[in-house]
């Protein structure tokens, strides 16, 4: 049984600020089919059915499926069988796109600890042989400058237990 929210349309403005989209977004998923908005005219009129499609289509992109396999997933659709074709279909590429990201999560844990790791090393390097060329050391040595020399112009110079402050 159709309800209300079946018949309402949405304007490509609407769906952008819905769902944080731009409208090159969802003209360019016109363009590749996975978007068929009515026309009124040059006004695109997207009804419920694009809204859902939208959805699932920027879940899918968040998810890291390609446009492809979105388009695929959503070709599925049989409202005859309650979509259960479909849903078993994406349940599948679902289960298989999570371990490929753990997968990249892993890979990219041990890329950050090799990082760190190799700056821990040149850090202890370079403050053994030339310190002077650490992050922060330009920094840190005008601030020595400042407080092994005051400034006699400065105010501040004076009273020695201000600086402290």
């Amino acid at each position: 049984m159709a309800t209300a929210d079946d018949h309402r349309t949405y304007s490509i403005r609407q769906l952008c600020r819905e769902f944080g989209a731009t409208a090159r977004a969802l003209r360019f998923y016109e363009d590749k089919g996975l978007l068929t908005p009515a026309r009124k005219g040059q006004t695109r009129v997207y009804h419920a059915r694009d809204r859902a499609r939208l959805k699932l289509i920027l879940r899918g992109r968040r998810i890291g499926f390609s446009l492809q396999e979105i388009q695929d997933m959503l070709d599925l659709y049989d409202h005859d069988d309650h979509n259960t074709h479909q849903m078993a279909v994406a349940l599948r590429r679902h289960r298989a796109q999570i371990e490929a990201l753990k997968q990249q999560r892993q890979d990219l844990d041990d890329a950050i600890e090799t990082a760190e790791e190799a700056c821990r090393v040149m850090e202890t390097k370079l403050g053994e042989y030339r310190p002077d060329l650490l992050p922060g050391a330009e920094e840190y040595a005008v601030l020595l400058k400042s407080r092994l020399n005051p400034d006699p112009t400065n105010d501040l110079s004076r009273h020695p237990f201000k600086l402290r402050a």
